[in-house]
Formats: C-alpha cells, structure tokens, sequence
C-alpha cells in the first residue's frame, strides 16, 4: 500500500514544477527529489535499515558534477521533455528530417511522446543536421542532446 502512495508521490513530481516532495505517512518519512544539489563537502548519510530507524554515523564520499550546459551544446538540438523519441509523425510517413538536411528556425524536427500526447519539437536555430544522436522509439531525458548542427 505504501509503494502504491510512493508511486503517486513520483508522478506528481514528475509531472509538475516542483523540484522536491516530502511526505510521512505510515509511520515512513519519504523525501523525493527531481534534481539533486550538487554536494560539494564531507556530509552524513541518511539511511535506513528494514525497522525505519535512521543511522546518521555513516559518512558518504564527496561527490562532484559537472553542469551539462557547456559550451559544446552550442551546436546541440536539446529535448525540452522526457519521453519517447520519434522521427516522423507515423511509421508510414517520411521522417521531419534527415542526415544533411538544411533547417531553419521554426522547422519541425521530430515529436516527442509525453503521456499520450504527441509534441512536435521546433528548430529553435538554423544550421545543417550533422548527426541524429538517437534512434527512433527510443526514450528521452530532459536536455539529452537530439540532433548536432554544423
């Protein structure tokens, strides 16, 4: 019952604005978080063993990230939602684009699957397409990289 509610806490996070949720029900305390902080000192672990006592003794190694928006993005199509990845409005029509096809700002490049809802993605710049970096069908991420411009 408690995974049932833990779900549905994950989906409304997923599907909102909202970086962080926390919630205590059941005698559990759950914090879900979207996009973690970047941790950058010594800090302790928070963990729980099967009795839902914390043991806060355990320390936990320095973790460094670095920030996906660096300057070789420049040339990147970026996906502005997660979901599934797809070249052409349905399998029988010819995909948007292709490898070497000029594109201007505005042009339609793909669609993205998110709940059932189908998204066309837009060229926000203008260039040539030099790669498609993923395949059809595939699931995305938020910001993977989708096409690489010259």
């Amino acid at each position: 019952m408690w995974k049932d509610r833990l779900k549905e806490i994950i989906y409304l996070l997923e599907n909102s604005n909202v970086n962080e949720i926390e919630a205590s029900f059941w005698g559990r305390r759950y914090r879900v978080v979207k996009n973690p902080a970047i941790i950058t000192g010594r800090t302790t672990a928070v963990s729980t063993d099967h009795e839902g006592t914390i043991d806060e003794s355990k320390p936990i190694k320095t973790v460094h990230t670095k920030t996906v928006t660096e300057s070789n993005n420049h040339n990147k199509i970026l996906s502005p939602m997660p979901g599934t990845f797809y070249m052409a409005s349905s399998p029988e029509n010819p995909n948007y684009i292709n490898i070497g096809d000029t594109v201007t700002k505005g042009d339609t490049l793909c669609i993205i699957e998110a709940m059932k809802i189908m998204n066309e993605i837009e060229a926000e710049k203008g260039g040539i397409i030099k790669t498609v970096l993923v395949d059809n069908g595939q699931p995305v991420e938020y910001n993977q990289p989708l096409f690489e411009l010259e």
